[in-house]
């Protein structure tokens, strides 16, 4: 189906009239709001508490997977691939990503069900009595969406990052998770890359001593896909995300970095402030493109997030984040991932690096760091997550913890507070942003929690 019949059965099914795959409620909502939205933690009642709650034990899981453009069609190859896991449905908007889908699963046990063909197919999939996670990986405007009605279904949810565009969504998935006392999992895929897992285990062993402040980043220049009518993101939906201006992709560079920290297990964001950069390519390239095809009229109309996006956070311990998100520019893909404290330090991008002063260690000196500080998971599935891939393994050892965890009734390693807290930073950076960089309070959604749940195990048990 190309773009013009896309659009034109977008139109047919009422999803461009109700703003879904395109300029939806979030390039619509009232910023000035988020003061108050931000403070809404303060005096609340907890209903149930999902940091460290395990669901019970499930000895095959049940998936149904939802979005087969981008990022589902790997989703649906790693998991495959995993011992107790059996795909029993597909659903994507077009019948023929679908198809295709089912195509990747010949000669396996998978025989999953197709759901597509109109915008609400995915319901009909989440209604099945017979599933037991539903995994998310469509626009980002659907996440919050899908992952509720999936936990109001009984369905532990996972979905792609950003887990949440709004404030009101990130309390949306805290209160369904704590009422349904289902998961709800942002796939925060570089808290399981190699180097973040070795960083990880160093700071939770001492190697770092007090660790005072931490880095993050998505620096990616994305700039020929948003504009890529033909083979990009459907209905330029990504692109139309960048009408917001903001950090509108902090999870990468913070999910990790807030492991470290211990944030929601014995630290807090406090408040945040933010800054961008003007806009210096994407609407010229807009204009550029609109002076030799109409398709681009109502983009060069837009105004676009700057180019580079800086967020820092302050904790309630007293430690510093810095953020950053710069999609455009012409610059070698970096997460940074920075951590600094009274004992050592370590970054990755350019090179991974590690220090205890004023000069790096020698390769010899990283060689042993390696040995002593690779984590369990690392052990036992890291070699088998390079071969299957995904991001150089990552995405592999995220999808095999989080079946490892379900199948054995473990606490996950990612919750729904981190989903909110980690996907809220976009909002409170847009509010940020539009009032002159001031200070923003970032909410607490484990309603004070923080302070006695337990840290992230970093062991297999």
């Amino acid at each position: 189906m190309d773009n013009n019949k896309r659009r034109e059965f977008l139109k047919s099914t009422g999803l461009m009239g109700l703003g879904l795959f395109g300029a939806g409620s979030a390039f619509g909502m009232d910023l000035n709001k988020l003061p108050t939205e931000a403070a809404k933690g303060l005096n609340r009642v907890q209903s149930f508490n999902m940091s460290g709650f395990a669901a019970p034990k499930l000895e095959t899981v049940r998936v149904g997977i939802v979005g087969l453009g981008m990022r589902g069609p790997g989703a649906v190859d790693r998991l495959s691939k995993i011992e107790g896991v059996e795909i029993k449905a597909l659903c994507d908007l077009l019948p023929e990503r679908v198809e295709k889908a089912k195509e990747q699963l010949k000669g396996t046990s998978h025989q999953p069900e197709g759901y597509s063909g109109n915008v609400y197919s995915w319901k009909e999939m989440c209604d099945r009595t017979d599933l037991d996670l539903i995994y998310i990986a469509t626009p980002w405007e659907w996440h919050t969406p899908m992952a509720v009605y999936a936990m109001e279904a009984g369905k532990h949810a996972a979905t792609e990052v950003p887990a949440a565009r709004t404030l009101d969504e990130c309390w949306q998935l805290v209160e369904t998770s704590e009422r349904t006392k289902k998961h709800c999992m942002q796939l925060e895929n570089c808290c399981y890359d190699f180097f973040e897992l070795m960083t990880l285990k160093m700071a939770r062993e001492g190697f770092f001593g007090e660790v005072v402040h931490v880095e993050g980043a998505y620096i990616h220049d994305l700039l020929w896909l948003n504009f890529d009518k033909d083979t990009g993101y459907q209905d330029m939906w990504r692109l139309r995300e960048n009408y917001r201006n903001g950090n509108l992709y902090p999870t990468h560079g913070l999910g990790p970095v807030c492991q470290i920290l211990n944030i929601n297990r014995g630290d807090q964001m406090d408040y945040l402030t933010s800054l961008s950069s003007n806009d210096f390519q994407m609407k010229k390239e807009a204009e550029k493109l609109a002076k030799e095809d109409m398709f681009w009229a109502e983009f060069a109309s837009k105004n676009y997030r700057g180019n580079m996006n800086t967020t820092v956070v302050k904790t309630k311990q007293g430690k510093s984040i810095m953020i950053q998100h710069d999609v455009t520019s012409p610059r070698p893909y970096s997460r940074l991932h920075v951590v600094s404290g009274t004992e050592g330090y370590a970054q990755k991008y350019p090179e991974q690096k590690v220090s205890k002063g004023h000069v790096w260690m020698k390769e010899e000196e990283m060689a042993e760091l390696t040995k002593k500080y690779t984590p369990e998971i690392v052990q036992k599935v890291g070699e088998l997550a390079k071969q299957v891939g995904g991001h150089g393994g990552m995405d592999f050892m995220m999808d095999w913890r989080l079946i490892d965890c379900l199948r054995n009734g473990l606490p996950l390693d990612q919750d729904v507070y981190d989903a909110a807290l980690w996907s809220c930073i976009s909002p409170l950076s847009e509010w940020s942003v539009m009032n002159r960089s001031n200070s923003i309070d970032v909410p607490d959604f484990t309603a004070g929690n923080w302070k006695t749940n337990k840290p992230v195990p970093i062991t297999l048990r």
